[in-house]
């Protein structure tokens, strides 16, 4: 520690701290442009320049080391006019044009300037003027604005992973572009909106619709992926304006990704549900809450009567509140229905019965930062997890060294150092090796089953595989970490596959060998909260997979698209067509619901209040940003009216907090969280290892602005790179094989279903796979995400059917 002077306050600070540092930490304010707390520092504003006693000349305060002994004075004659000197500069080529600036009312350059700027200025000379940039549909730039104070360049090459933005030229002349014709497609871009000091780069969807201070500013949690991130709601005349970060250190810092500050777009869609409807003699009618409740009453308690509660099949969104989750598995119970589930995109349900507790991240996300070894099974982090592809960017950046075993060999904009990219039905093998590499470094006997220990003993560990099982048990050519912070996580991808079982084992034995954090990412907001309150079937009830294999009578589903949602898209549609009834509580009206036959509006999360459960364990309740929009209400009161209706008792509820109560059992949350988590399992499953299939094999992803309805109606979302129609992707050496080239117009088959698609050369994909979207259109009359496939070439009538559908989407 050392003993400092600010502005005559003595002071301890820690070694290296800077000036910038000791006096926010004491509360005295010193100005600055470039300086941010979360970037490196660039020193290149010289706003904060301050006094220093013994030095000739003020220093800068973001740039300066503090020392034992020193005096600072940020408020003496020669800072002040320093501060002011550095303002008057700014302004030279600054254009007065406050009025109609969107950054108005909240720039930081105003702020500073009634403090250090002169009434008027020397300077007579023409302003100079900078050309705008069209950089994406996400960010809008008025560059003659721009002061360069670089933030917007370290931030995507610091904290995005590339450095989509520079300056180029020098003095007046030096202003901030991209590459040439260059977009900057980062999913964390409009993150620099929040850091420009000026009006430079603002938002293009919220560009004119509202000034500052006529908005209200309302807490919430983002509902899109596993992190929780925290998010401030800014409404004006009940309709959200937009969505900005709330900082939260532990969580989304002061970040937020693009999917959960643009996704609002979606919750003013002309999509929006804001009537009950019923499907009359094949028409949608508009109808009264109360009729619309007791004819869905009516029927689920007819079919239920007739055929018993398991003619009843429930399908939960886990992006649904842990308030929704719990009142429709109580209200499914209630109707002698097992039937309910949140994993729409799962295919493998052997874990059921076999885990000892609910399985999660298995670490808090600030302790990702922290690994030295990491290793991804079947993610493609930045599509998953923005946030937290950042965070592990952080611990590469600090040494840690990332393994990778996907059928993708995406970019993750960070240094791998190992990686295996196979076919998906092969990943499992991979993992034998590592696990058979892992345990020969550690001369260890394991207590596998004796299927999995005969297959290790005929598994050949490849180089390749063996450098990953190095670095997990902390050996390095230069070095030997003495027991590494290991951590063994599972993506989308292992998720979705079906030997996502054997993937879990496999990873669960290798992180009982290097002493691994680790467990599941689950792709939604709620996942691992819905697991945690048993919205699964029971004991003798059917998984998601089953209900649509097995056609249910009639189904009640929660905020979900069947086509869109559910893991084989043709086989729900087919599912949805047979059942006499499909009652949907949803915010939007869309074709993917044309099966339904009651549709029930309920409130998207800005609407509502509720409760999520994040992947890392952590509660997190909110409350209503708006009033609901036209007659549609909280799902979790909607469910409460629908088992009033259908006469179920304990249904009394008054609000979502004493849900959350019920749900809790009126334990202190917290309590019963840690109670659950837990990833391990009663035992390791029987594991075939050398399972070897001819033939293609599918990797369906789901595109990260595809994920949820509500992101699917983003329009701004929509124009980004990361939204181009789903394609046929391929290796170039498949390609070949196939004697297709790039562009050519082919057919995807699977089960009984099909897609005309373009080809695209895409040597990131595996060997023996093909890459096609899901969650679009254009592929839902596909199969599984990771199921076999066929390609042929398309004849002609099939090319103009695939014109034809790609005019009518446009």
């Amino acid at each position: 520690m050392l003993n400092i002077e600010i502005d005559g306050k003595p002071l301890e600070v820690e070694h290296g701290s800077t000036i910038i540092d000791a006096a926010d930490a004491v509360g005295i304010a010193i100005p600055r442009f470039c300086y941010h707390k979360k970037l490196s520092v660039a020193a290149n504003c010289r706003m904060c320049l301050v006094q220093v006693e013994k030095f000739n000349k003020p220093l800068p305060a973001c740039a300066t080391p503090v020392a034992d002994g020193m005096k600072i004075y940020t408020r003496s004659k020669a800072s002040v006019e320093a501060q002011k000197s550095v303002m008057e500069f700014l302004l030279i080529n600054h254009p007065l044009d406050c009025p109609i600036c969107d950054q108005g009312g909240e720039c930081d350059l105003q702020d500073i300037a009634v403090a250090y700027g002169a009434s008027g200025s020397r300077y007579t000379e023409e302003k100079r003027v900078v050309f705008n940039k069209n950089i994406g549909p996400l960010v809008s730039t008025d560059m003659t604005r721009c002061i360069q104070c670089t933030r917007c360049v370290r931030f995507l090459k610091e904290v995005g992973g590339m450095q989509e933005l520079g300056l180029v030229n020098r003095g007046e002349h030096a202003e901030i572009t991209a590459y040439v014709d260059q977009s900057v497609n980062s999913e964390l871009s409009g993150n620099i909106i929040d850091l420009c000091p000026v009006g430079a780069l603002t938002s293009k969807p919220f560009r004119y619709s509202a000034r500052s201070w006529e908005l209200v500013r309302r807490p919430s949690i983002a509902p899109h992926d596993g992190l929780g991130s925290h998010v401030e709601v800014h409404v004006k005349d009940n309709k959200v304006m937009r969505i900005l970060p709330r900082e939260k250190e532990s969580i989304n810092e002061c970040w937020l990704s693009d999917r959960d500050r643009f996704s609002y777009e979606g919750l003013n869609s002309p999509d929006r549900l804001k009537v009950p409807m019923i499907k009359h003699n094949g028409q949608w009618q508009e109808t009264d809450w109360k009729t619309a409740l007791e004819f869905a009453a009516g029927q689920l308690k007819d079919i239920t009567k007739q055929y018993g509660g398991d003619a009843l099949g429930v399908l939960v969104s886990p992006n649904s509140t842990m308030e929704e989750g719990y009142l429709i598995k109580q209200l499914a119970e209630g109707l002698g229905c097992g039937n309910v589930d949140y994993r729409l995109r799962q295919t493998d349900f052997r874990l059921d019965g076999k885990r000892t507790g609910t399985p999660w991240m298995g670490c808090n996300i600030q302790e990702i930062e922290e690994l030295d070894r990491i290793l991804l099974i079947g993610s493609n982090i930045r599509n998953e997890h923005p946030l937290l592809a950042q965070r592990i960017r952080k611990a590469v950046a600090n040494g840690a060294e990332l393994s990778i075993v996907s059928p993708l060999d995406n970019d993750p904009l960070m240094d791998i150092a190992h990686k295996v990219i196979v076919r998906p039905n092969d990943m499992v093998n991979v993992l034998g090796q590592i696990l058979k590499g892992m345990s020969g470094l550690q001369k260890l006997s394991l207590c596998l089953p004796p299927t999995l220990n005969k297959l290790l003993e005929e598994i050949q560990v490849r180089p390749n595989t063996q450098k990953i099982a190095e670095s997990l048990a902390g050996i390095r050519e230069d070095l030997i970490l003495i027991a590494p912070k290991v951590g063994i996580f599972l993506g989308n991808m292992a998720l979705s596959d079906p030997r996502f079982t054997e993937m879990y084992s496999m990873a669960e034995a290798i992180g009982g060998i290097s002493g691994a954090k680790g467990g599941i990412l689950p792709p939604a907001a709620n996942s691992t909260g819905m697991h945690m309150i048993g919205v699964m079937p029971a004991a003798t009830g059917m998984h998601a997979r089953a209900m649509l294999e097995v056609p249910r009578k009639a189904y009640l589903l929660l905020n979900i698209e069947p086509e869109l949602d559910c893991q084989h898209a043709a086989l729900a549609n087919e599912a949805m067509a047979k059942a006499e009834c499909v009652v949907a509580l949803t915010a939007y009206k869309s074709s993917a619901l044309e099966n339904a036959d009651i549709l029930l509006p309920i409130a998207p999360f800005t609407e509502t209040s509720g409760t999520f459960m994040s992947m890392e364990g952590r509660v997190q309740s909110f409350q209503a940003a708006t009033r609901p929009l036209g007659e549609c209400r909280p799902g979790w009161k909607v469910l409460r009216v629908l088992a009033n209706t259908l006469g179920l008792p304990g249904f009394d509820y008054n609000s979502s907090e004493e849900v959350k109560n019920a749900v809790f059992n009126g334990e202190k949350p917290s309590a019963v969280v840690w109670r659950s988590l837990n990833n391990n399992l009663k035992e390791l499953v029987e594991i075939q290892v050398n399972i070897k299939k001819l033939g293609l094999q599918r990797i369906g992803e789901v595109p990260q602005y595809e994920s949820d309805p509500i992101v699917r109606r983003s329009t701004p979302l929509q124009k980004t790179k990361y939204n181009i129609r789903p394609m046929a992707r391929m290796h170039g050496e498949q390609l070949a094989e196939l004697g297709l080239q790039d562009g050519d117009i082919v057919v995807a088959r699977q089960d009984k279903g099909s897609a005309v698609l373009k080809v695209r050369l895409d040597n990131h994909v595996a060997k023996g796979c093909v890459r096609v979207a899901a969650a679009h259109p254009l592929t839902v009359g596909l199969g599984d995400l990771m199921g076999d496939i066929t390609i042929e070439k398309a004849a002609a009538e099939q090319v103009v059917i695939y014109e034809k559908q790609l005019t009518e989407m446009a």
